[in-house]
C-alpha cells in the first residue's frame, strides 16, 4: 500500500495510512468537545501541539466545521456528528478511507455534503454500503460481497445494472439503472 509492504514489520505504518468512518459517529465521538475529538488522533500519532492544532483546524475545515471546535458533539446532528468523526480522520492524514455505512441516518442535505466532501478526498476510498445511488454517484468500480466472498468486480453501472448479479446476490437494481 503506497510502496509499504502491508506485512506484520510494517503494520504501524499501514495502519497510519488507513482512516476509518464508523457507521455510527457515536461509537467514534466521546470527547467534551469537537476539538478534542477532532484532535485524538493526531495527538496519539505524537505529533506536537502546533501540528496537532493546525490538523484540527484543517480537518474541520475540510468538512465544513470551522466554527465548532467548543461545541459537544452529542449536541450535534447525525450529519454533523459524522463529519466530525471524518474531521478526525482526516486529521490524521490517511491516504485510503474506509467508510461504513456512511450515509446511515443522513438526511438529504447531509448525504449530499458527505459525498462532496468524499469527492474532494485525493486517496483511496472503499465504502461498505447498501446505498447503491450513493454508489453510483462516488464509485467508479463496484465490488459485491456475498457470503464473506467477491462475487462481482467491474465498473459500478456495468455492475449494478446487471439484474442476474443484483438478484442472485439479494440486492436490486437501482431505479436510476434500470433499463440500460
Amino acid at each position: 500500500m503506497n510502496g509499504i509492504a502491508v506485512t506484520k514489520p510494517h503494520l504501524r505504518e499501514t495502519r497510519r495510512q488507513v482512516g476509518f468512518l464508523f457507521q455510527d459517529p457515536d461509537d467514534q465521538l466521546f470527547c467534551p468537545t469537537v476539538r478534542d475529538d477532532v484532535a485524538f488522533g493526531p495527538l496519539n500519532l505524537g505529533l506536537d501541539q502546533h501540528e496537532v492544532l493546525a490538523r484540527v483546524e484543517r480537518g474541520l475545515a475540510s468538512v465544513g466545521m470551522s466554527g465548532f471546535t467548543a461545541r459537544n458533539p452529542a449536541e450535534l446532528s447525525t450529519g454533523e456528528r459524522k463529519r466530525v468523526c471524518l474531521a478526525g480522520v482526516f486529521a490524521c492524514e490517511p491516504s485510503v478511507l474506509v467508510l461504513d455505512e456512511p450515509t446511515s441516518n443522513l438526511d438529504p442535505r447531509a448525504r449530499r455534503q458527505l459525498l462532496t466532501i468524499l469527492r474532494a478526498f485525493a486517496g483511496t476510498l472503499l465504502v461498505a454500503t447498501h446505498d447503491l445511488d450513493f454508489v453510483i454517484d462516488l464509485c467508479d468500480r463496484v465490488l459485491v460481497l456475498d457470503d464473506g466472498q467477491v462475487q462481482a468486480d467491474g465498473p459500478t453501472e456495468r455492475i449494478l445494472s446487471d439484474p442476474l448479479i443484483m438478484d442472485r446476490h439479494g440486492l436490486e437494481v437501482p431505479w436510476r439503472l434500470r433499463g440500460r
